[in-house]
C-alpha cells in the first residue's frame, strides 16, 4: 500500500502560510500533458500522444500501465472518470464500478461475524471494472486501437524494473500473499529465501497477465480482420472479459479461493455513463460524479463555504482551519448517510437538496467560529426539493447508536502507546492509497480518471494475472449508518474515489485528482481553494499544506463499528504550523496530530486561456509524475 503523507516545502509569511518556493518545477506544454502516479506509466502516455492518440487514449494507456505496475490497483479494479469533449462541450461521467456478486447479503455477511464486509481477500472481491472502462472510453471518446493502448502495458508486464515502492510493499504484505496460490505465484518469485519478494531495479514478470492482455488485443485484431468495425472490435475484446474465456478463468480463481464472483455477474455487469454533479463557487463551474461517489461532499462544502470571506481569514489561520474543518464534517455527515448507489435506494436520494445553495446556508449556519461542533449529524435536504424526510427519527440518533444500542463518537486519541497504535492503524485507513491520471490535449480534450482497487497485497483470480478488487469493504450491513449503501448484489458501493473537472466561462480551466481515501475530497477541496481564494500556481497548490479531519465514518478498513466511527475533534495539520496557530485550534477544542506531509499526491492540469498553454501540477509527496510537450 502506498504512503503517501511525506514532507513538503512551505514559507512562512506572517500568520499565513503561502507556498512560494515548490520542490518540483511545473510543467508546461502546448500541445498536450500527461500526469499519474508512476514515471514509467506517464511516459506510456506520451509514447500514445506522440503516435498521435488524443488525451482519452493517452489516460486510457496510463491507465494500464499503472493497473499494471500495481501502483495501489491492478486490472480487478474500478474505475472512474470524468471527460471534457470539446466536440459538445459537454461533461461526461463515467461508472466503471463493478458491484457486489451473487450472494454478497448483510446477513451473509454477518454470520461470519462482521461488521462491515472483509477488506482484503476474495470476499472482499466487487466485479471488475477497469478492463470495461478503459474499453468504453478508449470505443467513445479515443482513436486508437487497444492494441496501440495497451502496447506500453504489454512491454511492462512482458518485464520491467520494479521500483523500490512497489517491491518493499509486497515484502510487506508477503504473509498475506502467500495465503493465496495465484498471488503468491506471481509476487513472490523468491520463495524460501530471506526476501521474498522481487527487490528494487529486478526485472518483473508478469507472464499471466501478458496472456490476458494479448487476449484482449486477440479479440479485437481478429474482429478487425473479419471485416467489423473499431467499436466492434473493441467490443469483441469487452465480451471476452466479461463473456469468453478470460471470465471463466477469473471466476473459476475467484471461487476457488473462496470468492462469490459468478460467470453471471461478469456478464450483467455494463459501464455507466452519467451526467456528472456540478456547482458553481465564484463563478467556476465545479463537476463531480454522482453519489455512488463521495464526489458531492466537496461540492456541498463549497456551497457552505461559499457564506464565508475565506481570503480575509487568511490561509491556514485558525480561523480558516476551523472553518474549513467543519465545513468537511457537515458535508461527510451527509455523504455518511445519504450517498449510495442511486439505481438501488430505498427512496430517491435528496441529491438536488443536498446540492442547494439554500440548504448549505443554512448548514453555514452550525458552524461555530469559536469552537469545532463534535455532534455534527446529517441534515434535512428533503424540504429543498419539496419532499420530508422519512429518516428523521433515525438521523436523531446517528451519534448515539449501535447493533447493541449505543453508540458514541470514539474519543480523540490519547497518548498511550496502545492508543497511538491504533491510531496508527486507523489513520492507515484513511489515508489508504489509489492513483490518479490527468491528461488533456491541444483539441480541447480532458481527462481526469481516479482508478483503484486489487492494491497489494491483492488476491490474483486464478492464472489471469488479475489482482481481485477490495471495495466491497465500502457498503455498510447496518442501514441505520447508512440506508442507501446496505451491500446488495447487483449493487455498487459507495467509493472514496473522486475525479475532478472545473470549467470557467464554459472551457476547462482545471482537471485534478488525488489518492488518499477518505481524505480524497477534503485534499481536492483545499487544492481548489488554494488557486480560486489565494491565486497559488497548480504545482504550488498541489504542494501545499492541507488539513485531515477524521470526524466522518472510514470508508474502508476493520470490519467491526468500533473501527470505523468518525472521530470528532482529529486534526491532522503540517509539523511547521506555528504554535499560536496551534494554541488557537486546542481552545476550539480540537486534538491535534502533525504530519510532515497532509495532503496525498494532487495531480492536475491548469488550462491557461490567457496564452493558450497547458500547466501541469504533480505533487511531491511520492512517485507521481508528469509529461508535457
Amino acid at each position: 500500500m502506498k504512503k503517501i503523507f511525506l514532507s513538503v516545502s512551505i514559507l512562512f509569511t506572517g500568520t499565513m502560510l503561502m507556498a512560494q518556493a515548490t520542490q518540483k518545477p511545473p510543467l508546461h506544454g502546448k500541445n498536450w500533458m500527461a500526469i499519474t502516479g508512476k514515471p514509467l506509466a506517464a511516459t506510456a502516455g506520451s509514447i500514445v500522444f506522440q503516435q498521435g492518440g488524443n488525451a482519452v487514449d493517452a489516460a486510457c494507456a496510463m491507465l494500464a500501465a499503472t493497473c499494471t505496475m500495481w501502483d495501489v490497483l491492478s486490472w480487478g479494479g474500478e474505475t472512474q472518470a470524468i471527460i471534457y469533449n470539446p466536440k459538445t462541450g459537454k461533461v461526461i461521467g463515467i461508472n466503471a464500478l463493478g458491484v457486489a456478486p451473487t450472494g454478497a447479503t448483510p446477513e451473509f455477511f454477518k454470520s461470519k461475524g462482521y461488521e462491515f464486509p472483509p477488506e482484503y481477500g476474495p470476499l472482499a472481491a466487487v466485479t471488475p471494472g477497469t478492463v470495461g472502462g478503459l474499453i468504453h472510453m478508449l470505443s467513445e471518446y479515443g482513436t486508437m486501437s487497444l492494441k496501440q493502448v495497451l502496447a506500453p502495458a504489454m512491454q511492462l508486464a512482458a518485464g520491467y524494473p520494479i521500483d523500490a515502492q512497489t517491491a518493499n510493499s509486497i515484502e510487506r504484505g508477503k504473509e498475506r500473499i502467500k495465503q493465496w496460490p495465484y498471488s503468491k505465484k506471481v509476487l513472490l518469485p523468491h520463495l524460501g529465501e530471506k526476501r521474498e519478494a522481487p527487490e528494487a531495479g529486478e526485472i518483473f514478470v508478469q507472464q499471466d497477465l501478458l496472456n490476458t492482455l494479448t487476449k484482449l488485443v486477440e479479440a479485437e485484431q481478429n474482429a478487425l480482420k473479419n471485416k467489423k468495425t473499431r467499436k466492434q472490435a473493441l467490443q469483441a475484446a469487452y465480451d471476452r472479459f466479461y463473456k469468453g474465456d478470460i471470465a471463466d478463468e477469473f471466476v473459476r480463481g475467484a471461487q476457488e479461493q473462496g470468492g462469490l464472483i459468478t460467470k453471471q455477474d461478469l456478464a450483467n455487469w455494463k459501464v455507466k455513463e452519467e451526467t456528472p454533479a456540478m456547482v458553481n463557487y465564484k463563478g467556476v463551474d465545479v463537476y463531480k460524479l454522482t453519489q455512488w461517489t463521495q464526489g458531492p461532499s466537496m461540492l456541498q462544502a463549497l456551497n457552505i463555504l461559499e457564506n464565508f470571506d475565506l481570503k480575509k481569514m487568511g490561509y491556514n489561520s485558525p480561523q480558516y482551519i476551523n472553518t474549513v474543518y467543519q465545513s468537511m464534517s457537515l458535508a461527510f455527515a451527509d455523504r455518511d448517510f445519504y450517498y449510495g448507489d442511486p439505481a438501488f435506494a430505498p427512496t430517491p436520494q435528496p441529491m438536488s437538496g443536498l446540492l442547494n445553495k439554500a440548504y448549505a446556508k443554512q448548514r453555514a449556519a452550525l458552524i461555530n467560529p469559536e469552537k469545532n461542533n463534535a455532534l455534527v449529524a446529517p441534515g434535512d435536504p428533503y424540504p429543498f426539493e419539496g419532499r420530508t424526510n422519512p429518516y428523521t427519527e433515525q438521523i436523531k440518533q446517528w451519534n448515539f447508536i449501535d447493533s447493541t444500542g449505543k453508540r458514541n463518537f470514539v474519543p480523540a486519541h490519547d497518548s498511550t502507546v496502545t492508543a497511538k497504535a491504533e491510531l496508527e492503524a486507523y489513520m492507515d485507513r484513511l489515508w489508504r492509497g489509489t492513483t490518479s491520471v490527468e491528461a488533456a490535449d491541444k483539441d480541447g480534450w480532458v481527462v481526469s480518471i481516479t482508478p483503484s482497487g486489487g492494491w497489494l497485497p491483492a488476491t490474483i483470480a486464478g492464472n489471469t494475472g488479475i489482482g481481485m478488487s477490495q471495495r466491497m469493504q465500502s457498503f455498510v450491513l447496518d442501514p441505520t449508518i447508512n440506508p442507501f449503501n446496505v451491500v446488495a448484489p447487483g449493487k455498487r458501493p459507495r467509493v472514496t474515489l473522486t475525479p475532478s473537472m472545473a470549467l470557467k466561462d464554459g472551457k476547462p480551466y482545471l482537471s485534478f485528482a488525488v489518492q488518499g481515501g477518505d481524505t480524497q475530497d477534503q485534499n481536492l477541496l483545499q487544492f481548489f481553494l488554494n488557486m480560486v481564494e489565494f491565486n497559488m500556481t497548480v504545482q504550488q497548490a498541489s504542494e501545499a499544506e492541507n488539513i485531515n479531519t477524521n470526524q466522518l465514518w472510514l470508508s474502508l478498513g476493520g470490519t467491526k463499528i468500533k473501527d470505523r466511527m468518525p472521530r470528532a475533534g482529529d486534526l491532522l495539520i503540517s509539523a511547521r504550523t506555528p504554535e499560536p496557530t496551534r494554541e488557537a485550534l486546542k481552545k476550539m477544542g480540537y486534538k491535534l496530530s502533525f504530519g510532515q506531509r497532509t495532503s496525498g499526491p494532487i495531480n492536475a492540469i491548469f488550462l491557461d486561456r490567457k496564452h493558450n498553454s497547458l500547466w501541469g501540477g504533480s505533487s511531491n509527496n511520492g512517485e507521481d509524475y508528469g509529461i508535457g510537450w
